[in-house]
């Protein structure tokens, strides 16, 4: 390839990166600016200022927020990486009657929509006492959806699996628990990556539920705090609530540049391509 060539699509993916890159930059310059200039043409700050980021961690617990929607993340990932592996493996390695039947039914589960769930799951949690608590937020994400999805995931990459590698593995004497242990889950890191950025993202953005469940302002998530910058009049407070959005958006994209590769090659593995 020449080097105009070159050139010319490096300009064509620049070109194209701006509809994507033009939104964040502009999150995170105006979370600079006093509110008055939120709307404003200009693409930088007139002055740049640090007090809406102070006023994120003074108008509420926010440090506290943060670390709810961090640990809620964490263990409904960790839980559903382990029901998906197991789940996935189950249906694709393990024959018994009804297997095609039973996963059918598991898959209906993503033609649900959580709206639909949300005044059963609701009654339920309360009858247990457990709303207004996180309880729900990590027990609804791995009985609903994305755990379907998960296990779909897990299930298309474990059928991929040559069955000699089982065979050579019974031959020395393992048992299926230690096949799934030292031989399956080893080589699923792609669809496990994949599973992982799918769940983390979908339990860091959740809203509906928090919404739900959340009474006290010390529980709350991130997504759900995020509408609670206002003024007295209860107008809202732009630049602040930016300044949260901005530190909110940090940990996706960590964890995005950390996995993207177990991400692309998981869903090259499990066939779901754009």
């Amino acid at each position: 390839m020449s080097t105009r060539t070159k050139v010319f699509l490096y300009g064509i993916l620049l070109l194209l990166c701006v509809p994507f890159v033009f939104p964040t930059w502009w999150m995170i310059t105006s979370s600079f600016k006093p509110n008055a200039e939120i709307f404003s043409s200009s693409l930088v700050p007139s002055s740049w200022s640090l007090e809406p980021w102070r006023q994120v961690f003074t108008m509420q617990p926010f440090a506290q927020q943060y670390w709810n929607s961090a640990y809620i993340a964490v263990v409904v990932t960790l839980g559903t990486l382990v029901v998906a592996a197991m789940a996935g493996y189950a249906f694709a390695r393990i024959r018994f009657r009804g297997q095609n039947v039973l996963f059918l039914v598991v898959l209906t589960g993503l033609l649900i929509p959580s709206e639909v769930t949300i005044v059963p799951f609701f009654r339920i949690f309360n009858r247990l006492g457990l709303v207004d608590t996180h309880w729900p937020l990590i027990l609804v994400p791995m009985l609903g959806p994305p755990s379907v999805l998960a296990t779909f995931i897990m299930r298309q990459f474990f059928l991929t699996l040559p069955g000699e590698l089982e065979e050579a593995a019974r031959v020395d004497g393992l048992g299926r628990p230690a096949i799934f242990r030292r031989i399956a889950l080893p080589l699923a890191r792609p669809a496990l990556g994949a599973v992982a950025i799918f769940t983390f993202l979908h339990s860091w953005n959740l809203y509906l539920e928090p919404v739900v469940y959340l009474s006290t302002r010390s529980k709350y998530t991130l997504p759900q705090a995020l509408t609670q910058f206002t003024d007295a009049y209860q107008g809202q407070l732009w630049n602040v609530q930016l300044s949260a959005a901005s530190m909110t958006a940090i940990p996706v994209l960590i964890v995005f540049v950390i996995a993207q590769r177990q991400f692309i090659e998981g869903l090259a593995h499990t066939g779901l391509k754009g």
